[in-house]
């Protein structure tokens, strides 16, 4: 069971252009609703691959119901903590070679009460967890310092935690130790605090992540493939895609991908690979199901390819 905490999720609404103008009248072909933020995502991935899963979320107003019923139709659990704010609603336009535009509002204010609320309910909620997965941006409200806690109180409880944000919430928890980070390119630069050129500087920042902390790092290298550094060394994949269609949710369901292989070493680096390169060929932030997965398409690399540029250089 894969338990998910999203501190601040949403109601994700997509819509397909065929290009974007700024100040025109823009006719959409095609639009879907989703449930959204990175944690959900994470669960919707894992239930459509038929794992247990567990959804731990700040709900509130009819946004928030809205997204409930969502989760419940794809069969996931659900541990909503009300709160007094409106959960936000982001808009992404995608036009035909897979270009995305977003629109992501800021999201409810949490109270001191709520916080509070949202920690203990993980905590009453993990029993049995083989993995809790910790993703997204913090809401207003929550202290840099919250993911870190919600570590070390996972810890406490002998769980074991994946971590998925970015700036200084990523940065403070590490202190605490968290047995995985999944940081993009970007995320990966802005934490080293240096622009990354190549695979062999994503390399050495991950290097630096595990340094200060991280028990091993999964990076996303974009359209280049993902990276794995570890206690066993640094391993990386990628895999062919024929068409990106929408990159929404593709980290996501990448790291939904590593945690239901076990989360650790060769195998479940493939997994993640396979389950990205299936999500970004799916509309909107829909998550892949087996179906879509093809685990032929990836290429698990002997070495790393240290000097190989990257197609979207960070930082």
């Amino acid at each position: 069971m894969i338990l998910t905490v999203t501190p601040n999720p949403s109601l994700d609404r997509t819509y397909e252009i065929p290009t974007l103008e700024r100040g025109a009248v823009l006719r959409a072909t095609a639009d879907r609703i989703d449930p959204g933020g990175k944690g959900v995502n994470v669960s919707r991935a894992v239930a459509a691959a038929g794992h247990r899963t567990l959804a731990v979320l700040p709900l509130g107003g009819p946004a928030g119901a809205a997204l409930g019923d969502l989760l419940a139709a794809e069969g996931i659990e659900v541990a909503g903590v009300p709160v007094a704010g409106q959960t936000r609603s982001n808009i992404s336009a995608v036009e035909p070679d897979g270009t995305l535009t977003k629109i992501n509002a800021a999201g409810p204010e949490l109270s001191a009460d709520e916080s509070r609320a949202l920690l203990e309910t993980v905590r009453t909620r993990s029993a049995g967890a083989d993995w809790i997965a910790c993703c997204g941006s913090l809401p207003r409200g929550l202290a840099p310092s919250w993911y870190a806690e919600l570590v070390a109180q996972v810890h406490r409880a002998g769980a074991r935690i994946a971590l998925d944000t970015s700036g200084p919430s990523l940065t403070a928890a590490l202190a605490a130790r968290p047995d995985v980070v999944k940081p993009n390119a970007e995320e990966l630069a802005q934490a080293v605090g240096r622009p990354l050129r190549t695979v062999g500087d994503a390399v050495e920042a991950a290097r630096e992540l595990r340094k200060l902390g991280a028990g091993a790092v999964l990076a996303s290298l974009g359209a280049d493939g993902q990276l794995l550094v570890d206690a066993d060394g640094e391993r990386f994949a990628s895999a062919r895609v024929r068409a990106v269609r929408s990159n929404v949710g593709a980290g996501d369901a990448s790291l939904a991908g590593f945690l239901a292989a076990g989360g650790v070493g060769v195998r479940a680096l493939a997994s993640a690979v396979a389950y990205g390169a299936a999500a970004v060929q799916l509309p909107g932030s829909a998550m892949p199901v087996p179906k879509d997965l093809d685990l032929s398409a990836v290429l698990v690399g002997d070495t790393v390819p240290v000097g190989l540029e990257l197609r979207e250089p960070a930082g």
